[in-house]
């Protein structure tokens, strides 16, 4: 603020005291050029309306004029300065300025000090700059010699104009003065605008610094308090979300660590026992302690798969493989998949579709989605072990699109869960269900590929009723 103050203030110093009274002396001079320009460009009217011009042009522009031919007739003349030169001219020097303007193409500038006409100077060194640079206290007569051809009147007209440059000093010292008192004020404002601007902006923001340190070194119980500004209570509002969610982030982790660790140790664990009785027991080498084996590495390669699956979509590294397929059959491809567990266990799962469906996207990972979503209608599902699928298409917009729907009849979801459940590591039901309840990762992966996809999907559930997972194509 203070930097700024001092360029803005050193600007006006610059402008107003050092080169004003250049500045100055260039605005009459371009000042006296366009009044001759606006003369010429009416040289061509008669004598009493071009007179009534100049008189208009000599008042606003504070020159004095005459306007005559090359004959030396006056077509127009006004006197309005107290010192005039031109009026108090010979006809010898009026000669002279005519000369001297068509010998430099046809206009002439000279620049003299007020007295130096007065003294005899001015006639001597024919019509010469005579400014001293140095004397600034007499001030600068300036006399522009223009020549115009008039085809109306069939000879030139020339045009003198004759205004003066008055000294200014005292104008300089006032603005001086005045710079002073403007400098002391604006330092003083600008001092008291940076103090409150450091209390409102830069403490609050220090202490918001001081605490996302701490956020990043994993306290995700620092608080952000902060008021003022918006954009600095928005930010501290900002700040407060990310490390709940950071908070939220690092205990799902655990207890994703926690699960998988059980999930894993459970498996090993099994697959230990048995190949030691196969080993150590004679006769225990059968068929079904070989496929237990199988069933529960299988299982840890699932879990692996999930883990795996996560990482890909998060780091954007998994990539689609579009291909058109019949989404109806890879339904009961799936379908299929369950068929030993529906025999065994009691299962039904039911499916309904209207015809058969061509689309175009990533059949192993639709497949996956679906496999998923009965998966967890399974174990979510009540206890008549019913699993409804269904297919139907729909319209948005003009947009035709296939609907897939996964119905189970258990305990539904509670509304506080539901914009929790997409989320990875989340799970609805904290007890630890082997063979029911997965890693967590589920419709985390499914969420993923399904945005891959750009499809829409969503779940509707209702506690003591059921829940219904969804998405289109």
């Amino acid at each position: 603020m203070m930097l700024f103050l001092c360029i803005l203030l050193g600007l006006l110093w610059l402008f107003q005291v050092v080169f004003f009274e250049e500045i100055y002396k260039t605005v009459r001079i371009n000042e006296i050029e366009r009044s001759a320009q606006s003369i010429a460009a009416i040289s061509e009217l008669d004598d009493s309306t071009l007179n009534t011009y100049v008189g208009q042009i000599a008042q606003d522009h504070e020159v004095c004029t005459m306007i005559l031919d090359s004959s030396g007739n006056i077509l127009s003349t006004h006197d309005v300065l107290q010192d005039c030169t031109i009026h108090n001219m010979t006809a010898s020097n009026i000669l002279r300025l005519y000369a001297n303007a068509v010998q430099q193409g046809g206009e002439k500038l000279t620049r003299f000090q007020r007295d130096a006409f007065r003294s005899g100077l001015y006639d001597a060194e024919y019509f010469k700059d005579l400014v001293d640079s140095t004397n600034t206290t007499m001030g600068e007569s300036v006399i522009y010699t223009k020549i115009v051809s008039s085809e109306a009147r069939g000879k030139d007209v020339i045009i003198i104009l004759n205004t003066t440059i008055s000294p200014v000093g005292s104008t300089i010292r006032t603005l001086q003065t005045e710079l002073l008192l403007i400098t002391a004020i604006m330092a003083a404002l600008a001092a008291l605008l940076s103090f409150l601007l450091a209390k409102r902006v830069a403490q609050p923001l220090a202490k918001m610094s001081a605490g996302a340190r701490q956020l990043a070194g994993g306290n995700y119980d620092v608080h952000f308090d902060a008021s003022g500004y918006r954009e600095i209570a928005e930010l501290s509002d900002s700040l407060n979300y990310a490390s709940q969610e950071l908070s939220k982030t690092g205990a799902l982790q655990r207890e994703l660590i926690a699960n998988i660790s059980h999930d894993l140790r459970t498996p090993l664990t099994m697959i230990e026992g048995y190949a030691e009785v196969m080993r150590d027991l004679p006769g225990e080498n059968t068929p079904e302690n070989v496929q237990i084996i199988i069933d529960e590495a299988k299982r840890l390669t699932s879990l692996v798969n999930d883990v795996l699956d996560i990482s890909k979509i998060q780091s954007g590294t998994q990539t689609l493989t579009l291909t058109d397929f019949n989404i109806t059959e890879t339904i009961r491809e799936v379908i299929g998949r369950f068929a030993k567990l529906t025999e065994q266990d009691g299962w039904i799962i039911d499916f309904h579709s209207d015809e058969e469906v061509m689309v175009n996207a990533d059949r192993t990972r639709i497949l996956q989605v679906i496999y998923n979503y009965i998966n967890n209608a399974i174990t979510h599902s009540g206890s008549d072990k019913v699993v409804q699928v269904t297919q139907r298409l729909v319209e948005h917009d003009g947009q035709r699109a296939v609907r897939i729907e996964v119905t189970d009849h258990g305990e539904g979801i509670a509304p506080d869960n539901i914009e929790h459940i997409w989320d990875r590591y989340y799970k609805v039901d904290k007890l630890h269900r082997r063979a029911q309840t997965g890693s967590g990762l589920g419709l985390s992966i499914v969420k993923g590929i399904l945005e891959q996809h750009h499809a829409r999907y969503g779940v509707e559930s209702e506690l003591g009723k059921g829940s219904t997972f969804w998405f289109e194509l």
